[in-house]
C-alpha cells in the first residue's frame, strides 16, 4: 500500500530569503488527485491569509510537492 505525503513551502522572491517548510493540517493522502487538490486549496487560503502588503513586499509564494511513500 502506497501513502501520498504533502510537503508544503512558503517562499519568497526577496535576495536572500529561501522557502521554508510549513506545516500543514493534513497528510496522509491515498492517491496524487488528493494530494494535489489540497495543497492547491491550501496554497490559496494561505495566500489570501496573508495581506496584500506582505506578499507584494517580499514576493511571497508556496510551492508543495506530493510524494508516494510506500507503507510497510
Amino acid at each position: 500500500m502506497i501513502k501520498i505525503f504533502l510537503f508544503m513551502y512558503i517562499c519568497s522572491t526577496v535576495p536572500g530569503n529561501e522557502c521554508k517548510q510549513i506545516p500543514i493540517k493534513t497528510n496522509g493522502f491515498n492517491d496524487m488527485y488528493d494530494c494535489t487538490v489540497y495543497g492547491y486549496q491550501y496554497s490559496s487560503d494561505l495566500i489570501k491569509e496573508l495581506d496584500r502588503e506582505f506578499v507584494n513586499k517580499h514576493g511571497a509564494y508556496t510551492k508543495f510537492t506530493c510524494v508516494p511513500q510506500p507503507i510497510i
